[in-house]
């Protein structure tokens, strides 16, 4: 996303509950953008240069973990933000995607990602719902300047 020209509207460390038997949190460092949310280890680079192979980024970045490991929740595949409940010093949400998969997350309830990434997702969404109109409109104008052949009128219409 960020080597599209999206920008980084919020950037932190969330703590993402493992899929594995034990569900232990590990911390994810988090760059929210226009287009959704990137998640790599906290000593990861999330932003690789899309021209330099990976093998030449891990040379320059010493520690700096493969960008293989870099996953993209894209607002596309996204369904919903759930906010499950505010305990101790966390707030613990849900990220429903479009398949059904559900991704828990937490933050101190100071950070407000939760809402942070709601807020972009339904931006998001808007963007998409007006692109969707104006390609139509688009295509209805488009339609209506073509020149018609004969047209056949019903036997309503000639009456």
């Amino acid at each position: 996303m960020l080597e599209s020209g999206c920008k980084a509207v919020k950037e932190g460390v969330l703590e993402k509950r493992s899929d594995g038997l034990l569900q232990l949190w590990k911390k994810k460092r988090c760059i929210l953008t226009e287009e959704g949310l990137l998640l790599a280890s906290p000593k990861q680079q999330p932003q690789p240069q899309p021209q330099q192979p990976a093998q030449q980024q891990q040379q320059q970045q010493p520690g700096a973990e493969p960008a293989a490991k870099i996953k993209e929740l894209h607002f596309s595949n996204m369904k919903t933000v759930d906010c499950v409940e505010r305990k101790g010093k966390y707030v613990y949400f849900t990220v429903v995607m479009a398949e059904g998969k559900e991704i828990d997350f937490r933050c101190a309830q100071e950070q407000g990602w939760n809402a942070a990434i709601t807020l972009q997702m339904v931006q998001y969404k808007n963007r998409q719902a007006i692109l969707a109109v104006r390609s139509t409109r688009q295509k209805q104008q488009h339609l209506a300047q073509q020149p018609h052949g004969p047209r056949i009128r019903s036997a309503s219409n000639s009456a």
